[in-house]
């Protein structure tokens, strides 16, 4: 089975090819640079250095956010492109999930979480049981400073797992103390390979019907609805 997986979620392009159960090639780079341009042509360059062709592809993963609103759109047009055209299955996976998977071997729980400005964060938590990664708490768009109150009450050991580590390390330790666990590495981003085990065992998803997963409106949709709402209650 060849699975091809696609992250642009946020400014990490990932690309991966899965071949049964080994990763047998792999692009990733962090650049704030068009995803709209340059994807494809990863695709095509990583599809032909592992000298496979779309028609053999079996399924195709993809992340479908939360993460950057154009990157996750991005994303998912070109998936369900490829599978509608090659008739194939397609699935999505959370971005957080697919960030998650770098914690696969630690017994405790893992939190994996985005900036999304001002304060908040985009995350949820997660915890490896046996083969699978297991979503303990729902995924949200929640202040950091309210989220680690919450996580505070499970007295629990927390692994915290981002590419935006660094601008929110103090305040963990700050409320978390020894309870909180971030690794040495100054970043962490989800890597496509990651993703393509993560979707390797779940049920497709209706390639029509697949949406993104933002957790928030964007601005422009939010002041939309208030003008709306504003006008109904004149």
């Amino acid at each position: 089975m060849y699975i091809l997986a696609m992250d642009t979620s946020t400014h990490t392009l990932g690309v991966a090819v899965m071949k049964n159960e080994r990763i047998i090639g792999e692009i990733v780079t962090d650049l704030k640079k068009n995803h709209s341009i340059r994807l494809m042509p990863a695709i095509a360059a990583l599809m032909k250095e592992t000298n496979i062709v779309p028609e053999q592809l079996d399924k195709i993963v993809v992340a479908k956010g939360p993460g950057s609103y154009t990157g996750v759109r991005i994303g998912l047009t070109t998936a369900k492109t490829m599978a509608w055209a090659l008739n194939i299955p397609i699935v999505g996976v959370s971005s957080l999930e697919a960030l998650a998977y770098q914690g696969r071997f630690y017994n405790s729980f893992i939190c994996p979480f985005f900036d999304a400005r001002r304060r908040m964060v985009f995350t949820g938590l997660y915890q490896w049981d046996g083969q699978q990664m297991k979503r303990i708490v729902h995924e949200q768009n929640v202040l950091m400073e309210d989220w680690l109150e919450f996580l505070g009450r499970k007295k629990k050991q927390i692994l915290f797992l981002s590419p935006h580590i660094d601008a929110y390390r103090t305040i963990i330790k700050d409320h978390l103390g020894d309870h909180s666990l971030i690794p040495e590495d100054v970043y962490q981003m989800a890597k496509p390979s990651h993703l393509a085990l993560a979707g390797k065992m779940k049920q497709a998803d209706h390639t029509y019907t697949l949406t993104p997963n933002y957790l928030r409106l964007a601005e422009a949709e939010a002041n939309w609805l208030k003008l709306q709402k504003e006008k109904q209650n004149d």
